[in-house]
């Protein structure tokens, strides 16, 4: 069954200087899984009594600083909430970190707790999510998968644990304790596809980066080849093609979310051979993106969060970014289980009629697009909402 997005408050993503320091504590659960020893939940504090460990030391079991419930029982937390994130882990900038943006905003909101993994591979999810499932100290309320390469071992996982609640973003998994959370990814690159394509046909200056106007040529760089990247690039692909003829899209995918060098050259080959924006899709290896494009003196897109601001030293070059709100669903799921209405069985869809995913200018140079491809995005826009355009999801090739 699918649902439409009900936001019932539309938080603004925090900067990158916001997410250093925070509570919360990296590792999960650990052992058997039985008892969450190592899954810090989080109110703030190291210890047990809000010191950092009761008895002097850095813990009052010989653990890391907390007994998995954080000195709580519990009885006045509105919920306990464990995350596995995605490869490539916390510190992209992207969606990782937007992930646990909305973790942070439920902790603010709500006062839950909460413990976070970060696996070392696909060959993990079903190890991390397993262990959040079984622990009874502390007991979790829901099981957070971020990722959609984390479907294959929640399908084996979930029905293994019946009265456990599951979220996962980016795939839909057929089991009715599982809210399946996917996004429209290819209605947001579509707009930057528009903005492009428009101008990169433009004699265009700003910050470190200039267009080449004799050019036809815009990149996108994926990060692992999947069909949710391939949403992303089908979108770009179909917005540019919408916005002129005559420019043509180079991509390329890297193989890794974790490869700035890798995104750097690559992103390098494409400027050399005349692109002037390159959009990624790439997680931290975007990084390498945008240094690519301080190199050459070009431009770039960002993705997930505003990248001018998490990687605002690049906020020079980076014009716009496909803004993704995996902080919204993480935070909507979490408020859903507090009021003992989890979308289990039900696929929502988060696309740009409800903010799910938006076209969000650059905080240094983006107010100096010119207006009337601004307005151009923005009719492209509401053509969309509207049922006009119909943007693909799946590339040609």
């Amino acid at each position: 069954m699918a649902s439409d997005f009900d936001r019932r408050r539309f938080l603004k993503a925090a900067s990158a200087a916001g997410l250093v320091g925070l509570a919360g504590c990296s590792g999960g659960p650990s052992g058997d899984g039985s008892d969450g020893s190592d899954g810090n939940t989080s109110d703030g504090s190291n210890g047990s009594d809000g010191s950092d460990g009761s008895d002097g030391s850095d813990g009052s079991d010989g653990s890391d600083g907390s007994d998995g419930s954080d000195g709580s029982d519990g009885s006045d937390v509105p919920a306990t909430v464990g995350i596995v994130y995605s490869d490539g882990g916390l510190g992209d900038n992207s969606f990782n970190d937007a992930a646990k943006q909305g973790i942070l905003d439920a902790e603010e909101e709500f006062g839950i707790e909460y413990a976070e993994s970060e696996p070392d591979g696909t060959g993990e999810f079903g190890q991390y999510q397993q262990r959040y499932a079984n622990s009874t100290d502390p007991d979790y309320d829901l099981v957070s998968c971020i990722g959609f390469n984390q479907g294959d071992a929640l399908t084996e996982t979930a029905p293994q644990f019946p009265d456990q609640d599951f979220m996962v973003v980016d795939t839909a998994v057929d089991e009715p304790n599982v809210a399946n959370y996917l996004f429209r990814e290819h209605e947001g690159s579509f707009l930057m596809g528009v903005l492009a394509g428009n101008l990169t046909e433009t004699d265009f200056s700003a910050g470190a980066g200039a267009t080449a106007p004799d050019s036809t040529n815009v990149g996108f760089i994926g990060g692992v080849d999947s069909p949710v990247i391939r949403r992303f690039q089908a979108g770009f692909e179909a917005g540019v093609d919408y916005a002129s003829d005559d420019v043509d899209v180079t991509t390329s995918y890297v193989g890794s979310y974790a490869d700035p060098s890798g995104g750097q050259e690559q992103a390098l080959s494409m400027y050399q051979s005349g692109a002037d924006i390159v959009y990624h899709a790439a997680g931290a290896t975007g990084v390498g993106v945008f240094q690519a494009a301080q190199d050459e003196g070009r431009f770039a897109f960002g993705v997930d969060q505003d990248q001018s601001v998490t990687e605002d030293s690049f906020a020079d070059v980076i014009l716009a970014s496909m803004v993704k709100r995996v902080d919204t669903a993480v935070y909507e799921s979490i408020s859903n289980v507090i009021d003992d209405n989890h979308q289990g069985g039900e696929s929502v869809f988060l696309g740009l009629e409800s903010n799910g995913v938006e076209c969000v200018y650059g905080q240094e140079i983006g107010d100096q697009v010119p207006d009337d491809i601004v307005t151009a995005v923005a009719d492209a826009r509401e053509e969309i909402i509207a049922g006009n355009i119909d943007v693909p999801e799946t590339t040609s090739n």
